[in-house]
């Protein structure tokens, strides 16, 4: 047994050492905030002004813009997830605003819906010029972010919304768009979704020349929700970088809106980026399959015209349904699991092939931790958590994307130079059965 005194000065001895083993908790929020200074974090899509649209009837001036919270909330619908302060919390340096269309609206309805929408994101920066600037380019996305404020970029999403015609795209671009996904939920007259039965297994003679268009512009070609065949057809072709604006890792989750493996593999010599997704049911087998459960049972309950236990009885199928889903909650689903997809991507793809594109006020519900455009610091400290870099954050925050449309605006330039605007239209290239957008 030690005596007393030497007991007493060993122990204060030890204390110095016990401090300094120690280990420091990392700042990962100094991390994240010091790198977010210099590299503007872009997200690619963000489907705010559709929900000003529906909730508002497009009058930005009759709502606050700086908190939405309070805003009130549809029947069944759910709070939205954007507003300034969110954004300023959430480190927002540039934004993609989806200016999106139903597939619903078709022909000259959808011309005029999508420059309505590009109206709105024009509302939004002119409302609040302290805090958005429209941006046309790399270049500028890199000053705006300089300058304090959020970048604002323009998305088509949905290729039904030129209505087959490369005059409508051209006008689109002028207007402000920098990227059209090609398309959306169903198959437009020249491309194929990911979520229709194939029609063209991937893209028609006028798909192709859509794409060519796109690349003389200097406009990113969009390949989230087409099918798998559609992106192989436009990667065999593009002579620019693509993007996938808001899409997931179909080897975590088998849903078609989800990018295969061998896709993944075929980046790195394109040049292009995948934008994670957010939404649960693409980012969780599990919750995909308690979706497709879920509207299974909606549809057991009610199926009109002739089908269903209470069709017809709206009360009593909705009461059937809500006793379904409290004995068969939905699986819960979290920021790692949207983390597990980024690094999926970077395996497969690489560190320079990997960007975030949350999908907010686009989707009906988020993960765990991800409820608003104020969360992305949190995602990106979950990642420090598993070992990324500074630069790794950087490039996935928006270095990325950055460097794929600055390489689309020189492909453009360098193009315009030796190829005139494309005047073929889809009944020369497809022929006249084709073009019933029109």
């Amino acid at each position: 047994m030690l005596k007393r005194p030497t007991w007493i000065l060993l122990a204060l001895l030890a204390v110095p050492l016990m401090c300094m083993a120690a280990p420091a908790t990392p700042d990962y929020s100094a991390r994240v905030a010091q790198i977010l200074k210099k590299t503007p974090l872009i997200d690619g899509h963000n489907d705010l002004p559709w929900e000003i649209r529906e909730r508002f009837h497009s009058k930005v001036s009759t709502i606050n813009l700086s908190d939405t919270s309070a805003l009130p909330v549809p029947p069944d619908g759910i709070a939205l997830m954007t507003d300034i302060n969110r954004l300023r919390r959430g480190g927002v340096g540039g934004q993609f605003w989806s200016v999106f269309v139903p597939v619903e609206m078709q022909g000259p309805v959808a011309v005029q819906a999508t420059l309505e929408q590009i109206d709105i994101v024009r509302q939004m920066a002119e409302r609040y010029p302290r805090d958005f600037e429209l941006a046309y380019t790399a270049a500028d996305v890199r000053r705006i972010h300089r300058s304090g404020r959020i970048a604002s970029l323009i998305g088509i999403e949905g290729g039904h919304q030129i209505n087959n015609s490369l005059a409508v795209l051209r006008e689109m671009y002028a207007a402000g768009a920098r990227y059209m996904t090609l398309t959306h939920s169903s198959n437009t007259d020249w491309a194929d979704s990911a979520t229709d039965a194939p029609k063209h297994h991937g893209l028609t003679a006028f798909g192709r020349e859509v794409v060519h268009e796109m690349n003389r512009l200097g406009m990113l070609v969009d390949i989230s929700h087409v099918s798998a065949e559609t992106m192989h057809a436009v990667l065999d072709i593009a002579e620019a970088p693509v993007m996938f604006s808001h899409s997931s890792a179909r080897a975590i989750v088998d849903h078609p809106r989800d990018v295969p493996d061998d896709v993944l593999r075929l980046l790195p010599r394109n040049g292009g980026v995948v934008m994670v997704n957010f939404y649960p049911g693409y980012v969780s087998a599990a919750r995909n399959r308690w979706d497709a459960d879920y509207a299974a049972e909606q549809a057991r309950y009610d199926s009109p015209p002739f089908a269903g236990i209470y069709i017809g009885q709206p009360d009593r199928a909705k009461a059937a349904l809500d006793e379904w889903v409290k004995a068969h909650p939905a699986p819960k689903v979290t920021l790692a699991e949207v983390a597990d997809h980024i690094e999926h991507v970077r395996r497969v793809a690489g560190i320079d092939h990997v960007g975030l594109g949350s999908d907010f006020d686009g989707i009906p519900v988020t993960p765990e931790g991800l409820e608003g455009v104020d969360k992305y610091p949190d995602l990106l400290a979950e990642l420090m958590r598993r070992g990324w870099t500074d630069d790794e954050i950087a490039k996935l925050a928006g270095e990325n994307i950055l460097r794929v449309l600055a390489s689309a605006e020189n492909v453009g330039a360098r193009l315009r130079t030796s190829r005139p605007a494309s005047e073929a239209t889809i009944e020369e290239l497809d022929g006249p059965s084709k073009a019933k957008g029109r």
